[in-house]
């Protein structure tokens, strides 16, 4: 089975960041997309977002006007999920709640036709787990884009234990036709992105929490030293707070407690303070146009150290102390 042709319908289930820029995405490759939420009125306005951000392209020079309009032509909000009956592939990006995703696909499957792919976009609960209440489990799989979803290029395709190779193929293919990267993965605990990313975050928490720097400081010596694109707070401030503290509520819970993956108290203050980043205008730092953005604190030049003394044995920092010898230093 190849990628699913342009003329195949595409069902976007959740009007938020991530369920408009999938929509996106599928639009952007030619389909007609239908994108459905449960809030009056948040379907439109995320459509009516995207064209804000692809009239920005375009004056930029970056995007031609007959694509946007192009684009946007192909984006059409919906009323109910009765909408989506004849979709092709209908994927979900509502909130990371095991029990909604399960009520959500067993009514679709009551709706669309047994041909129609079922797909979520979660980042970290089980595939197999969302689709056993099913009838037709096979054909519900996991798509996890990320977020911006049209500027992110990986894709996980997600296999649960009764999900179909053939489909996770379909899937895999469609998602490369829609100039994506995608991977093959099972349906483990926070699949490969995020399991892989929970010590990220969780490093940079322990440190704040233990005040061993700030937020802006430790940033920068992600950014600076470790040369990642953005610091563990930059980016759960543009992820929400709200969605990553559940990935790693999950990812913990499903590891059975590992002590790696422990949520932070630090991050879950915020979600309860309503403070969830760039979303909400507050998160580790403030958004409003006022705000001014705190910077990394610095020690004054200094002379290099001239000795350097070692009590017990160093064993992985070895290398360092090598590295620091052959600077010269006693």
């Amino acid at each position: 089975m190849s990628a699913l042709n342009l003329n195949a319908r595409i069902g976007v289930i959740g009007a938020g960041a991530m369920g408009a820029g999938i929509a996106q995405v599928a639009a952007q490759a030619g389909h007609q997309v239908l994108l459905l939420d449960n809030r009056p009125g948040a379907a439109a306005q995320a459509i009516d977002n995207i064209d804000r951000q692809l009239g920005k392209r375009v004056e930029n020079g970056k995007l031609a006007a007959e694509a946007r309009d192009a684009t946007l032509a192909r984006l059409h909000p919906v009323e109910n999920a009765q909408a989506l009956a004849d979709c092709a592939l209908v994927i979900e990006a509502i909130a990371e709640n095991l029990e909604a995703k399960r009520a959500l696909f067993v009514q679709l499957e009551s709706l669309c036709s047994t041909q129609c792919v079922f797909a979520s976009n979660t980042s970290s609960l089980s595939i197999t787990g969302i689709a056993a209440p099913l009838k037709h489990p096979h054909r519900l799989l996991g798509l996890h884009f990320f977020n911006p979803a049209p500027v992110m290029a990986l894709v996980e395709v997600v296999c649960g234990v009764a999900s179909d190779p053939v489909l996770a193929d379909c899937l895999y293919d469609t998602a490369k036709a829609w100039g994506k990267k995608p991977v093959h993965t099972r349906s483990t605990p926070g699949f490969i992105v995020n399991r892989v990313a929970r010590p990220f975050y969780a490093e940079s928490l322990r440190l704040l929490q233990e005040g061993a720097a700030d937020c802006p400081t430790l940033d920068a010596l992600l950014r600076e030293a470790g040369g990642f694109a953005m610091g563990a707070f930059e980016l759960t401030d543009l992820i929400g707070h709200d969605v990553n503290y559940a990935v790693t509520c999950s990812v913990f819970d499903a590891y059975y407690g590992d002590p790696r993956f422990q949520p932070s108290l630090a991050q879950k203050a915020l979600v309860d303070a309503g403070r969830l980043g760039r979303k909400s205008g507050q998160g580790f730092y403030c958004y409003s146009e006022q705000a001014e953005r705190p910077g990394a604190s610095t020690l004054p030049n200094a002379p290099a150290p001239q000795t350097c003394a070692v009590e017990g044995d160093l064993g992985a920092l070895q290398p360092l102390l090598s590295r620091l010898q052959g600077q010269g230093v006693k």
